[in-house]
């Protein structure tokens, strides 16, 4: 009966930590996926950039551009990165940046001039992924800290996590981001030049393959 007392509180606090981990590589897929899917935004809208600075020259136009494209690059590089490294990889700086972004996108769409306001459903799809991000990271953080300073930190509890459970999160997940970057990827330049689904390769008016 003594041996009983003090194995209570350890059980209770090992509780939040072993209930907790279940949902951090689900939570690591879905910053992951967020991160490809605001990296291709990024680069649809320096596309779109570029295509506007075509004719005339316009160097801000350009500047942007490229700003966007090494913006998308650095973002598919990072998400190859942080589902890469265990423990994931981010800190402040990551999300100072990440904030900025957001912040640029913000102000991308409520000071839109007239040649880029068709890009203002672009940049929310850009700004929604990179809120998705910084929330995810928000709660890994969050989540490895208690671990931290918890009594026990178990590093072979997300080893618990089930492949069904992991799976259906991976899944939701991608259809999220999916739903949320499809709609952005159209309304860039990229999108409204791409070749309709079934129709690739298609030569002929009547979608038969010449000879």
């Amino acid at each position: 009966m003594a041996a009983s007392g003090p194995a209570a509180p350890g059980a209770a606090a090992a509780a939040p930590d072993w209930a907790a981990s279940p949902a951090v590589p689900a939570v690591r897929l879905v910053a992951g996926f967020a991160g490809f899917g605001a990296g291709s935004v990024n680069l649809a809208i320096a596309s779109s950039f570029f295509a506007a600075a075509a004719g005339p020259a316009q160097p801000l136009g350009l500047a942007a551009g490229a700003a966007a494209a090494l913006w998308g690059t650095a973002l598919l590089a990072g998400a190859i990165v942080f589902l890469a490294k265990e423990p994931p990889a981010g800190g402040r700086r990551v999300r100072y940046s990440l904030g900025s972004a957001a912040a640029v996108h913000v102000a991308a769409i409520a000071f839109a001039a007239p040649r880029t306001s068709g890009l203002n459903l672009t940049q929310l799809s850009a700004l929604l992924l990179t809120l998705m991000i910084i929330a995810s990271l928000g709660w890994l953080g969050r989540t490895e800290a208690r671990r931290e300073g918890g009594p026990r930190a178990g590093r072979g509890t997300a080893g618990s996590v089930r492949p069904g459970r992991l799976l259906a999160a991976a899944f939701a997940g991608a259809v999220l981001v999916a739903g949320i970057a499809t709609p952005g990827l159209a309304a860039s330049t990229a999108g409204q030049y791409a070749v309709p689904h079934g129709e690739h390769g298609n030569l002929a008016p009547a979608g038969h393959h010449q000879r």
